[in-house]
Order: C-alpha cells, then structure tokens, then sequence
C-alpha cells in the first residue's frame, strides 16, 4: 500500500470540498478555488474533517495515481489556506527586472530586454535593493503553477557553473566548476 497516498488529510476550518460525478473535485478557501480532474478509477471520501484517497485494485497504474492525486490534494487544500511563494534571484552585473501588471521586464545581459507574461493567478513583485541581488516573488494559490512559471523564468538563463551568473532560486547552493588553470 501507497504510504503517501493512505494518509488522510486533513481538511482546515473554512476549506470546503465537493466532489461531483465527473469525478472534478472543487477545493474552496479563504485564499480562493482550485479544481482537479481526477482519473475515473480512484475514488475520494470525505467524512469527519479528513479526506481520504482510494484506489480499486493493486495494479502499478493505480497505485502510481494513488499516491499522485494525495499529494496534488495536499497542495491544493494547504494553497487555499496558506499560499505559496516562490523567490528568485538574479546574479550579475547589470542584470535587472521592473514589473507592470503581471508583465516582468528582465534584463539578462542580452542584446535587448526579454518580457514575461506571468499568469493572472500569480501575484509577480520585483524588488530592487541596493547593495542586493534584484529578486522576483511569486505568489499565489497553485503549487504546481508557481513552481513552473518559476522553472520558466529560471530557464531564460540558467546559472553557470563558473562565476554563477543567472536566474537562481533564492537560497539556491550552486555547483562551482575551476576554471582553466595557467599553461606550464
């Protein structure tokens, strides 16, 4: 059995969970909403504050989603309540980051300024301080959107492994290589 997906979990004060026939559960919250398509097979039971994951059979595939859909429940109950952040650094001289809306304008040390389109259930800051590394911070209710959104962003360029320069997570340890070492 599942150790991950036998765990109940335990629903908050002010969280409501409905479950309909199309097998969509609806998490509600003080924070807002979050919906999650489940797989016809795995059944969900709410009774005395918990929620609780059941799969039919002990086939590979129900047993991957058991414990699949757990956490992704998990997420989303604790979202509602709490939220999510998500911090990003940039290392390097000159690189910068403004934001309007949900837009960030980030300068990477590129030939011209690369503009992201952050999703309209993210919240986006952009903090510059001096003497500090300019920071994004992601917030919001979905786990899995912030930790892509913030993959993405982290993908326009990627730390090095010699001086460290890029788009890092903030209290992220980098792997430094040597560089070349003098000719004899």
């Amino acid at each position: 059995m599942s150790r991950i997906g036998k765990k109940n979990i335990a629903i908050p004060q002010g969280v409501q969970i409905q479950v309909s026939k199309d097998n969509i559960v609806l998490v509600k919250g003080p924070k807002g909403e979050l919906t999650l398509k489940l797989d016809p097979d795995i059944q969900i039971v709410v009774e005395n504050n918990n929620l609780l994951v059941n799969r039919p059979t002990n086939q590979i595939r129900h047993r991957a989603l058991h414990g699949l859909y757990r956490s992704i429940l998990f997420n989303n109950v604790n979202g509602v309540v709490n939220g999510y952040k998500r911090e990003l650094e940039l290392v390097g001289v000159g690189f910068k980051v403004s934001h309007s809306g949900n837009y960030l304008d980030l300068s990477l040390g590129y030939s011209h300024n690369i503009i992201f389109e952050v999703p309209k259930e993210i919240k986006v800051n952009s903090i510059t301080e001096k003497g500090q590394n300019p920071k994004i911070v992601l917030e919001g209710i979905d786990k899995q959107l912030i930790g892509q959104v913030a993959a993405k962003i982290r993908g326009l360029r990627k730390p090095e492994p010699y001086q460290g320069k890029g788009v890092k997570y903030a209290g992220e340890k980098l792997r430094k290589k040597a560089g070349k070492t003098a000719g004899k």
